[in-house]
């Protein structure tokens, strides 16, 4: 099998997706000034459904009418939104939106993880071994060894970050298991919907009413999580996919970061420690080591 080389138009479209998700973390901590965190969430799934719908509708792709495809999307939707949007939202309001894209890298570690657990021709060779071990190192870095001794908020925000990113790794799994045979936009439509049909209620329940008499910013805000960070983005990375490959792709993630901690400290003059930066640095490293492909004949 020959590995996909990056094209300059497929560089392009990599940073370009990286740039947008790098923005989502600033999108999300606005929204967060003004609503709740249930709230929040639920906003960025519902508005992302319509516009994958309408994307669905347009390409008129076959929409599934068996039960174990939507009890399949409902669980991706746990796994790949509900879960893990709601927890780095909390996370975010009390740690900086630069650390949390971090912490968000850490997906692909436990990527590897989860699917050298689940999957026999995903095996833990010890080039990937190394790239985990990197990766892990990376992550108890930007932390810092002291948060783990002492259980005060920001350690418990960071600890839900990382949870977020396994939640992730578990819907990649689970998606290569019951969702891989139908078209991708498809797929993230259906998610999406299962996200917001638990959303709703649970935002209601512990948000109340929902408010939608806001400041023109937090629309903004919502705007650009919703349609550019979430729908477009499922609709560019796909797109990517197809012409990278899902190695190269995963160097999008190294992307993120940077420009997350470039907004909040220009948007919300956040400052993270030297560590966090350092913790970066063997991550990427990781990543990197992940990401080396052997030659094949």
């Amino acid at each position: 099998m020959n590995q996909k080389i990056l094209t300059p138009r497929a560089w392009a479209e990599l940073f370009l997706l990286g740039l947008i998700w790098g923005g989502v973390f600033l999108a999300v901590r606005v929204t967060l000034d003004e609503l709740p965190f249930v709230t929040t969430v639920l906003h960025r799934t519902f508005w992302a459904m319509l516009v994958l719908w309408g994307a669905v509708l347009w390409m008129r792709l076959p929409i599934p009418r068996d039960a174990a495809t939507w009890g399949a999307f409902l669980v991706m939707g746990l796994l790949n939104n509900v879960i893990p949007f709601a927890l780095m939202a909390w996370g975010q309001l009390h740690i900086e939106s630069g650390l949390t894209s971090i912490l968000n890298a850490a997906t692909a570690v436990f990527g590897v993880i989860v699917a050298a657990l689940v999957f026999a021709d995903e095996r833990l060779t010890p080039r990937r071994a190394m790239g985990v071990a990197l990766g892990f190192g990376g992550v108890v870095t930007a932390i810092g060894p002291g948060a783990l001794a002492s259980f005060d908020l920001r350690s418990t925000a960071q600890l839900a970050v990382l949870g977020g990113t396994l939640s992730y790794a578990l819907a990649g799994a689970w998606a290569r298991a019951r969702l891989s045979h139908l078209p991708p936009q498809l797929a993230a439509a259906g998610m999406l919907t299962g996200s917001t049909l638990v959303l709703l209620p649970a935002a209601l329940l512990i948000d109340g009413p929902l408010q939608l008499d806001l400041l023109p910013r937090t629309w903004a805000a919502i705007a650009y999580m919703a349609v550019i960070a979430t729908a477009g983005a499922y609709l560019l990375y796909y797109r990517v996919l197809r012409m990278a490959g899902s190695g190269n792709l995963m160097l999008v993630t190294l992307v993120i970061p940077p420009v997350a901690i470039v907004l909040g400290a220009l948007a919300r003059a956040e400052a993270l420690p030297p560590r966090a930066f350092a913790g970066f640095a063997l991550l990427a490293l990781g990543l990197l080591l992940l990401n080396i492909h052997p030659r094949r004949r």
